[in-house]
């Protein structure tokens, strides 16, 4: 079985959750895309644990975790993240985890060019999380970039990062009047770094090809939603990677391979963190007392998120670019307290009712929320565990949302824990 696990919004839909939890059916965990600018917070029997780089698979000791071909790796904020899960307990071992010799290495001066990108934009900035991502994947197709590979051949790096810095500094020092990026201040973050990762690289494509042939089971882990995609989200509000499930094979490494099913996450209300266009967006106290109840804070920067209603145009869209054979809603017991339930059921952009989600962005910032109200449940649903414990106007709003996305709903999430979930078929 080859399945991915894929936002089908802005991000921030619990994931990490939910592939903490399925990761127990699968034998190998791969993240796909994407660096460290985003998080996903798992909490379970043996704590709670905020990853932004790594498989959250890694919480299991019997899965093999992998970062493919498709990451960009910031080596530091790796090594941190390595660090801080063996002291919670966690084994992070060649051979528990592996790296792809073909991922590109996100480097200082990536997150300097993505702090001075973000400062000269001012009141017009995209919302960068200033981690580097934007500059070291333009730098990936511009050819001019080092990968984890390059680790192992230690006698050529300095003359090709020397190379790579002779370019770079064009754009430090004779574009933004930044001080020059030093070439042994590179090689020094590189051997601290970088040394001590050296024996978890390897060909993660040889790997998994015969992981495939062996019948072992994978599971494909997306970081962001379908709105954050560079081709399909909200562009130029997006990140800078494929987001989507169709991009799975070949972020891991082995784009010979086809999935077998997509599952979409999505909450039981919307959440996003950063810039553009949020058409669902809840202001005043009715957004505070939704951030409040469902901890609405972002795992990777801490900003509180923006919040809303449950959007249909834009989680029907998702989940139509995810191509999802089934649907994970979390987070529905954030919605106990509310008397009725907002849902936004289209949009109004210049008068006109939309029910499609807009390519354009100056037809998203035009857009309004058509708002329709549920009845709400009343009740704390945490301990529910069967779809026959829940409240009758909790599963109706299960079914309601099932049929206006499109898509067969099997999980529901009620709680934070790994068991706090319930197999609706």
């Amino acid at each position: 079985m080859l399945s991915a696990i894929v936002g089908t919004n802005w991000g921030d839909e619990g994931k990490g959750r939910m592939v903490d939890l399925l990761s127990a059916r699968y034998d190998i965990v791969v993240r796909y895309q994407g660096g460290n600018n985003a998080g996903h917070t798992v909490i379970n029997e043996k704590g709670k644990f905020v990853m932004n780089l790594m498989p959250s698979g890694i919480l299991r000791d019997e899965t093999v975790n992998i970062l493919g071909p498709g990451i960009v790796i910031d080596l530091e904020h790796l090594s941190g993240e390595m660090e801080r899960l063996r002291q919670g307990g966690i084994a992070v071992e060649p051979g528990h985890l592996l790296l792809s010799d073909r991922a590109t290495i996100c480097m200082p001066y990536h997150k300097l060019l993505d702090i001075l990108e973000e400062d000269r934009l001012g009141d017009k900035k995209f919302g960068s999380t200033r981690r580097g991502i934007s500059p070291v994947y333009a730098d990936k197709y511009m050819k001019k970039t080092l990968r984890l590979g390059d680790l192992k051949h230690w006698d050529t790096l300095r003359e090709r990062l020397s190379d790579l810095l002779e370019w770079k500094n064009l754009f430090v020092e004779k574009g933004y009047g930044h001080e020059a990026i030093a070439l042994d201040a590179m090689m020094n973050w590189l051997e601290t770094y970088g040394k001590p990762l050296i024996p978890y690289i390897c060909d993660t494509t040889v790997y998994l090809d015969k992981a495939i042939k062996a019948g072992k089971s994978i599971m494909f882990e997306a970081q962001l939603g379908a709105l954050r995609d560079i081709d399909f989200g909200i562009y130029p509000y997006t990140s800078a990677s494929t987001t989507l499930a169709a991009y799975a094979p070949i972020g891991a490494g082995i784009p010979f391979a086809r999935l077998d099913e997509s599952i979409g996450i999505m909450k039981a209300y919307s959440s996003c963190v950063g810039e553009g266009p949020f058409t669902c967006e809840m202001f005043g106290p009715e957004a505070d007392a939704l951030r409040e109840a469902g901890g609405e804070y972002g795992a990777a920067t801490g900003r509180p998120r923006r919040v809303g209603g449950f959007d249909v145009v834009a989680s029907r869209y998702g989940a139509r670019m995810q191509g999802c054979t089934c649907v994970a809603l979390t987070k529905l017991d954030v919605m106990s307290y509310m008397e009725k339930i907002p849902v936004c059921v289209a949009y109004e952009v210049n008068g006109q009712r939309r029910d499609d989600f807009p390519a354009s962005i100056d037809e998203l910032n035009a857009a309004k929320p058509v708002y329709e109200y549920l009845p709400g449940f009343h009740c704390d649903i945490s301990a529910c565990r069967k779809k026959e414990d829940l409240p009758r106007e909790a599963l109706d709003y299960i079914l309601y949302i099932e049929k206006a996305v499109g898509c067969p709903i099997k999980y529901v999430s009620v709680g934070a824990e790994r068991d706090a979930i319930i197999e609706m078929f």
